[in-house]
């Protein structure tokens, strides 16, 4: 019952959008009808400058990270920290409270990720500043990060369901930037 209350709990917590809560709250406006539309941190940069940048991305994070927190206190194992860790993006992606429109959980993803493995979000961060040097395109170099974290696990001989797990989440993470993808691909930067 503590598992299925921690996944919910989770999830739930993943619905709290910190740049919709900053729109609407300081600027009285609602993020998702505003720039590229999406509640991420990116789009309240961009619209309402680096300070609400800032508290949006760190706001997002700590969710993930408090979810995998949470998990580790209570006693569970690793395993169930991902498997939190999936549910918490997957409740920021597809929020029930915003009518399943949600941000693109990449902030989420990141502080839960640093609190689950450190030494993997190191490799991880690695992986991305380096493709970042190369291919100078934030959205690029963050989605083939993300995408290498399954090998990244797999390097350091984590069981096959962590694999699953870590495949799962940079599905629905892909799955969020997929108009990002498509914008891409077609304009061919």
């Amino acid at each position: 019952m503590l598992l299925i209350s921690l996944i919910i709990g989770s999830y739930i917590l993943g619905n709290l959008l910190i740049g919709s809560v900053i729109s609407t709250f300081y600027y009285k406006e609602e993020i998702r009808t505003k720039g590229s539309g999406n509640p991420g941190a990116r789009n309240v940069g961009r619209l309402y400058g680096k300070k609400a940048f800032v508290v949006t991305f760190l706001g997002d994070a700590l969710k993930g990270a408090i979810a995998v927190l949470a998990a580790r206190l209570f006693g569970f194992n690793q395993l169930i920290e991902l498997l939190v860790l999936v549910s918490v993006v997957v409740g920021h992606v597809y929020p029930i409270l915003f009518k399943f429109r949600g941000g693109k959980g990449v902030s989420t993803f990141i502080g839960g990720l640093l609190v689950f493995s450190p030494l993997v979000f190191a490799i991880f961060a690695s992986v991305f500043a380096i493709l970042y040097l190369f291919v100078k395109n934030f959205t690029a170099a963050g989605i083939s990060a993300i995408v290498s974290l399954p090998i990244i696990l797999l390097v350091f001989s984590y069981h096959t369901q962590f694999i699953l797990l870590t495949c799962l989440l940079c599905g629905i993470i892909l799955v969020a930037h997929r108009g990002d993808l498509k914008l891409k691909y077609r304009t061919g930067n």
